[in-house]
């Protein structure tokens, strides 16, 4: 790909408190259209934050997908819907691109042709780099890469974003601000995208799998089904709102818990005996190679 306008600031620079560039300014003044290629539960779950958040209107919002499937989620919260992916490129600056991955190198041949330099591309597709996004579009495209998670349902999402060649300091604010209404999204370097993918992505399944367990503990010692879940779904809320909130590390905040001789040694000896801590680990270290290795296909 060819070299672009101005130099995109790399993650691992800082960004300076000197005076916005033009560019960078145009950028964050973007229009608040906000399109949609593909339109499955990722791609809900961000709108449905920008939209509860006031990020930007429902009738501001144009999704595409080939069926009616999951269009009509986006009907349901007032969004414009089509089948035409160009349709959403002529319509909207910011697009969202939501495909699954193996269906995304299609797609973007088939948008090239509508991309401008007024777009800012957003891939969420997991396992896409930006090189490859890059050598696929147009010369001179901005393109970032995001890796979300299913809570941005709820807007406690867990979200990273990486810069392309194209995109820099503008795109980026642009970015944050709008997904801000998903929950937290951080600017990190592309090498970590995969791992986020292993730690938060297929993390929300390990932490309903620990959630679920937490529950069956109790059943087993004879409290209600539900009660149960209830319990240990709001005890993981609270612990994580503490760790965010106080900034604190996990393992300061379990000190708290401790008491000489009591119930929670006993229990945290049991987890060490099965081995959890080593499981975790193993879990987030195969989904995270798992993500590398269909980056690389």
């Amino acid at each position: 790909m060819g070299g672009c306008g101005s130099p995109a600031t790399s993650a691992n620079e800082p960004r300076g408190t000197g005076p916005v560039p033009a560019a960078a300014m145009a950028a964050e003044a973007a229009p608040r259209r906000v399109g949609f290629v593909g339109a499955g539960r990722m791609a809900e779950a961000i709108a449905r934050g920008l939209i509860r958040a006031g990020k930007v209107e429902a009738q501001h919002v144009m999704a595409s997908a080939p069926t009616d499937r999951n269009l009509c989620h986006f009907r349901a919260l007032g969004c414009q819907t089509t089948h035409s992916n160009q349709e959403v490129l002529q319509t909207c600056s910011l697009v969202i691109l939501a495909t699954k991955p193996h269906v995304l190198p299609g797609v973007l041949a088939e948008l090239a042709s509508a991309v401008t330099t007024e777009h800012i591309l957003v891939s969420v597709a997991a396992g896409v780099p930006l090189s490859t996004l890059e050598e696929l579009l147009p010369p001179n495209t901005r393109v970032l890469r995001v890796s979300p998670n299913l809570p941005c349902m709820v807007q406690e999402g867990a979200m990273v974003m990486a810069l392309g060649r194209c995109a820099g300091s503008g795109e980026a604010r642009l970015l944050q601000n709008l997904l801000e209404a998903c929950g937290q999204c951080e600017e990190v370097p592309e090498a970590y995208v995969d791992i986020h993918t292993g730690l938060s992505g297929s993390g929300v399944a390990f932490a309903c799998t620990f959630s679920e367990a937490l529950a069956e503990g109790a059943i087993k010692m004879g409290m209600p089904s539900g009660l149960a879940h209830r319990i240990a779904a709001q005890t993981l809320l609270g612990t994580a709102k503490m760790l965010l909130q106080e900034g604190r590390l996990p393992a300061q905040l379990r000190t708290d818990v401790l008491t000489p001789g009591g119930t929670t040694i006993y229990g945290l000896h049991a987890l060490e005996q099965g081995g959890l801590r080593a499981a975790t680990m193993s879990a987030v270290e195969a989904a995270t190679c798992r993500a590398k290795e269909l980056s690389r296909k």
